[in-house]
């Protein structure tokens, strides 16, 4: 047996340096934020009810894109400005009267952010190629030195609504994907007298990355131990593997849903900074 792999398991302990081409992390940060009073943009058919509506709720929110601009901070160098602008989707339930059902309307909301990371410098132009079949490669476009952003957001949770008079800052100036508009229909109207405002809680984690070459250990290629296997049961054979689900039937009692090591009613969550 060879002195790197280990006699008891069999695994390798160390392994051959290999060079690989991956995307390195400088700098990141979360944020917890909550933003109050984003106004909601509604097709005109949306909006004609919110003026004839006594009350409004806010049922869900979603994020439908994120767009990122990444710009190097004059005077100091290594360190770049994130332009962050995220398009959320809201779902509202629109009551016309006390007595009636609520009817559910979509609309979106616009929030931009800005966050300036560390994100290294680089002097070069990176260039590179798609393979096509029969044919000479595909030359792409050549990339600055600029870091890559990566923006990852939580489901937002959608903490409050309220029905306000439309204020002429209110319009919207932000260039809207065409994806973004279709979740609403195409278009958002300009007209009506009553404005939807809503307050979301938004948890973000933002990163600034590059691609370089790091040298690290190869064990061994990831060779699949498991075998495909066609799945040609029939639907009872199949139910009849699956195991009792006791825990639906029987909640667990308040000690053993706590997390914690027994934490009591007092525990709260650390904020993020």
């Amino acid at each position: 047996m060879p002195d790197n792999v280990n006699e008891t398991t069999g695994n390798r302990i160390g392994g051959e340096p290999v060079c690989i081409d991956a995307r390195r992390v400088y700098d990141s940060c979360g944020d917890k934020d909550c933003l109050s009073d984003l106004p909601v943009y509604l097709s005109d058919a949306s909006q004609a009810l919110i003026d004839n509506a006594v009350n409004v709720r806010i049922r869900s929110a979603d994020v439908l894109n994120v767009m990122l601009d990444i710009e190097p901070v004059p005077f100091n160098r290594g360190f770049y400005s994130i332009d962050i602008t995220f398009f959320f989707s809201v779902t509202l339930d629109v009551f016309s009267s006390p007595t009636t059902a609520p009817q559910q309307v979509e609309g979106l909301c616009v929030s931009d952010k800005k966050v300036i990371l560390y994100g290294s410098e680089g002097n070069v132009r990176v260039f590179s190629s798609d393979m096509t079949s029969e044919s000479f490669d595909n030359q792409n476009l050549p990339v600055r030195s600029l870091p890559t952003a990566n923006v990852q957001v939580a489901q937002p949770i959608a903490l409050a609504v309220r029905i306000g008079n439309k204020k002429p800052y209110q319009k919207l100036c932000h260039k809207i994907p065409n994806s973004v508009l279709q979740h609403i229909g195409g278009k958002i109207s300009e007209s009506g007298e009553r404005a939807v405002l809503a307050t979301l809680g938004v948890f973000s984690i933002v990163q600034l990355m590059r691609n370089v070459q790091m040298l690290i250990p190869s064990y061994d290629f990831c060779i699949p131990e498991k075998r495909c296997e066609s799945s040609t049961d029939s639907p009872c054979e199949m139910f009849s593997r699956l195991d009792f689900p006791t825990d639906e039937f029987f909640p667990p009692n308040v000690s053993e849903d706590t997390s914690g090591g027994g934490c009591g009613c007092g525990c709260e969550n650390e904020a993020v900074d």
